[in-house]
């Protein structure tokens, strides 16, 4: 059974680490990693793969930069020849970034099978990118693995009812082991000399970098919100770029370099409040018990939001009392994905 993953951005880097580990079980199988280089950064790429053991990419496309559409198709010519060599049984895409999409439609032009993990999960806003890159790996896929009832639902509501399965959150599977593993890695509070109590914040995405207002507004509610709480605010590159491009004051924030998963799940579980227009730090957030505050106008992940442990920044309170959510499973996702995946290629 040959399995080919398309890589290219942090939040698939740490889902892909929890396939190679299952995967690694399996005598049967042979993992083929591609890393579009959508995340290009060394501490944005190279770092998770070295903390995260995941083996080196098989292939390294080198795709980033351009506009949503340029890079997409940038990714799915140097992405085909890939395909036509390696042959897979399948490809695996994963949640929904361009590589996402690329991944999907290249697999899909050759008749190659397509299963996508974080599938179903809908924000209902399509003007967001992730949003239509989710809609068409979903329609491209023949195995759906479904992290909450509600992704498996949201398909449900458009058709699609073949090859899901809801197991869990992979996510959750690698919050659980670097939890353990961030215990022994260093500190990043001998990096990062801050006291408590203090807030994280990150802000990356192209709809709130791009023009002033938007930006200069976000950054005045959150230290609103913090009052006389330290900002730690891991700056990608992006917004580094933009703040010095729109000249808006960062002077307020203690930035610093982005960090590893693990120095990022250190600063979580020291955190009062996480502060993130990413994904998935709104679900790393509750799985250490910390509120977050969403930075984007909708989520996907509305559960968090159901249980009380998350808002939107244009919501003026909690929804409901902080419950548990089951949706995510108990750590096992990867395992069982892997496990479908051995019986329907192996």
């Amino acid at each position: 059974m040959k399995i080919l993953t398309v890589v290219g951005a942090r939040p698939q880097f740490v889902k892909t680490a929890v396939l190679c580990r299952a995967l690694s079980h399996s005598s049967d199988a042979r993992h083929v990693v591609v890393h579009t280089g959508q995340h290009h950064d060394p501490e944005m790429s190279d770092v998770f793969f070295a903390e995260l053991e995941i083996p080196a990419p098989d292939y390294h496309l080198g795709v980033s930069g351009d506009s949503h559409a340029v890079m997409t198709g940038r990714m799915m010519t140097a992405l085909d020849p890939v395909l036509t060599n390696e042959s897979p049984d399948v490809v695996v895409v994963l949640g929904d970034t361009n590589s996402t999409l690329a991944g999907a439609l290249t697999a899909a032009k050759q008749n190659l099978p397509v299963a996508h993990i974080e599938a179903g999960l809908r924000s209902f806003d399509r003007r967001m990118p992730e949003e239509i890159n989710r809609i068409v790996a979903d329609t491209l896929s023949g195995l759906l693995f479904c992290p909450t009832l509600s992704s498996v639902e949201n398909l449900a509501a458009e058709g699609i009812t073949n090859g899901i399965h809801h197991l869990g959150d992979v996510m959750y599977d690698a919050a659980l082991h670097a939890a353990e593993l961030s215990k022994r890695a260093p500190s990043i509070f001998a990096e990062i000399a801050v006291a408590r109590p203090f807030v994280v914040l990150t802000l990356h995405r192209a709809e709130n970098t791009a023009d002033r207002p938007r930006l200069q507004s976000l950054l005045q509610f959150v230290q609103q919100e913090a009052g006389n709480r330290t900002v730690v605010f891991p700056i990608h590159p992006r917004t580094k770029a933009a703040a010095e491009h729109l000249d808006i004051d960062l002077s307020g924030f203690q930035t610093c370099r982005p960090v590893g998963y693990f120095a990022m799940t250190q600063l979580l579980a020291a955190a009062d409040v996480v502060f993130t227009d990413s994904g998935g730090l709104q679900k790393e957030a509750y799985f250490h018990r910390v509120p977050c505050v969403t930075l984007r106008d909708t989520t996907e992940w509305t559960e968090t939001i159901d249980a009380g442990w998350n808002r939107l920044w244009t919501q003026p309170a909690y929804a409901s009392p902080q419950r548990d959510i089951d949706d995510y499973g108990s750590g096992d996702a990867g395992e069982r994905i892997a496990a479908i995946l051995s019986s329907a290629f192996g």
